[in-house]
């Protein structure tokens, strides 16, 4: 892949039929489309702004979008090519796709939208120069993350939007000469497709197998999110307790002067951050120029109330985003008030190990409550992994299930077993969740709601099916470690109905 526009100016001396010949309005940002037909390849979010944008400035597009009567043109068969010069394509798009390996065949570049903003990034009216990026991805963490860190720099009186996979089209808000920066969550779809970025301050959440379908494999997936490192300028935060994110960080190809900052959830070594104590501890160098840093202690733990278990414990996995989100706003120069205030006050967004309901029986009110937790977000098996480990052992009875899409579940089972007193099974893909049962904790209760109930049904039966497993004490986890769009129309829609099953039940049995 290309770092320069070499490739797109040599496509322009042969391919101008057709295109907006020298005209001003089509340079946008630091990008002349003057001679560019550009093929606008799905009209989702993304897909929709860089059309948009292009249109507005006069360049010519050819948008294609099977699905959507608004676009062009609706198959990809018989395109112009010889007029085409530049693909802007759709993170629905894998690589494989024929009208891509088309486009590569003849040399044709293929951006994502993330690579359209970063090229078409106007100037700040405050610096004269382009507002700073903070870049995150991840397999999971990354939108809280993301959240995080515009919230700290917010607080600290920058306008500095979260952006990207959420928020308003990156390609949208780099018009926007107000902003004093970005806060860009980055999909590992929007990284295959990018060339030139190269972020102030770069986050690498964690990695774990997800979406291989779409890459082809591990290797080229972790190699894809790697890809959010190069060239950064300021910092690179890394999760030190990964290790294939730690090895990438390692050898990650950064500017001259760009800090290295591992964070980890144990005690931190000389140029990370982590936990001493109780509290978030700086060895590295991003806080030596705050004045207010006592032996490098950051944040209380303690003051993360809203992100914590009833017992002060705060969940691991926030944890970390917290560190990585700290360590961002450090590498910007937030002042250290700002940070320990927002976190202080952050919440979480609905369906992200959410507390929705809880259940004290009338005739035992000094018991310990059962709680309802909806993780709904919790799409993965990393992600389920994650949400399973913040509770005690034997504590959970766990509601699983959903579009596998080919996930495999004996690792997960294997390695959180402790926490689990039963599991409830959802969803049309319940042989994987079976097998991996059978394979890693065949003692382990399970019951099985039938794949046919309606989705109301569904969650009534689940909740059910819980709570006669539960006794003081218990989780009732919601984490279903898939996709939902087999029974429910989003993972949003699966936490609702989630909750509304959890606040009927405790609602008839009060």
């Amino acid at each position: 892949m290309t770092s320069s526009n070499e490739e797109h100016d040599s496509q322009d001396t042969v391919q101008k039929t057709n295109a907006v010949q020298g005209s001003e309005d089509a340079v946008i940002g630091g990008h002349d489309f003057s001679h560019d037909v550009v093929l606008v390849a799905g009209l989702g979010i993304s897909g929709r702004s860089v059309e948009s944008i292009l249109s507005d400035h006069g360049v010519r597009t050819i948008s294609v979008d099977e699905r959507n009567g608004d676009a062009d043109r609706n198959s990809f068969d018989d395109l112009p090519w010889e007029d085409i010069t530049l693909v802007v394509t759709s993170p629905g798009f894998p690589p494989a796709t024929a009208f891509l390996q088309e486009a590569a065949s003849r040399a044709i570049p293929v951006w994502s939208e993330v690579e359209f903003a970063w090229r078409t990034r106007v100037s700040s009216t405050k610096t004269g120069a382009p507002a700073p990026w903070i870049g995150i991805t991840g397999t999971n963490g990354k939108t809280t993350t993301t959240e995080m860190t515009s919230a700290i720099l917010n607080a600290a009186g920058l306008k500095v939007p979260a952006v990207g996979n959420i928020g308003e089209p990156v390609s949208r808000s780099v018009l926007d000469p107000t902003n004093d920066g970005l806060t860009v969550e980055l999909s590992s779809f929007a990284l295959h497709f990018t060339q030139s970025l190269a972020l102030d301050v770069a986050i690498w959440t964690n990695v774990a197998a997800d979406h291989l379908d779409w890459h082809g494999g591990f290797a080229k997936y972790a190699a894809d999110k790697s890809k959010v490192f190069t060239h950064a300028s300021r910092a690179i935060i890394y999760n030190a307790d990964d290790d294939t994110v730690a090895r990438y960080a390692a050898t990650a190809p950064v500017a001259p002067g760009c800090l290295k900052v591992g964070f980890t959830l144990g005690e931190p070594e000389v140029g990370q951050i982590g936990v001493v104590d109780g509290w978030m501890v700086d060895r590295s160098e991003l806080s030596v120029h705050l004045p207010d840093v006592d032996g490098g202690l950051l944040v209380s733990l303690k003051s993360l109330s809203n992100l914590s278990e009833p017992n002060g414990a705060v969940y691991p996995h926030l944890l970390a985003d917290c560190m990585a989100a700290t360590a961002a706003a450090l590498a910007m120069k937030v002042p250290l008030a700002d940070i320990r205030a927002t976190l202080s006050s952050f919440t979480l967004d609905a369906h992200r190990i959410q507390l929705v309901e809880s259940y004290v029986p009338t005739d035992n009110s000094a018991a310990a409550p059962i709680r309802f937790i909806d993780d709904s977000k919790a799409t993965n098996a990393h992600a389920a992994a994650a949400s399973l480990s913040s509770f005690a052992d034997d504590s959970v009875v766990w509601i699983a299930g959903g579009l596998a899409k080919g996930a495999r579940f004996e690792d997960l089972i294997a390695s959180q077993r402790h926490v689990m007193k039963a599991a409830v099974l959802i969803g049309v893909d319940q042989d994987p969740f079976l097998q991996a049962f059978s394979a890693s904790a065949p003692d382990l209760p399970v019951t099985r709601i039938s794949p046919s109930d309606s989705k109301a049904d569904v969650m009534r039966d689940a909740i059910d099916a819980a709570m006669k497993y539960a006794t003081p004490g218990t989780v009732v986890l919601m984490a279903p470690a898939t996709a939902s769009m087999d029974q429910f129309t989003s993972y949003v829609d699966r936490g609702n109905q989630f909750a509304d099953q959890a606040h009927a039940w405790v609602s008839q049995h009060a």
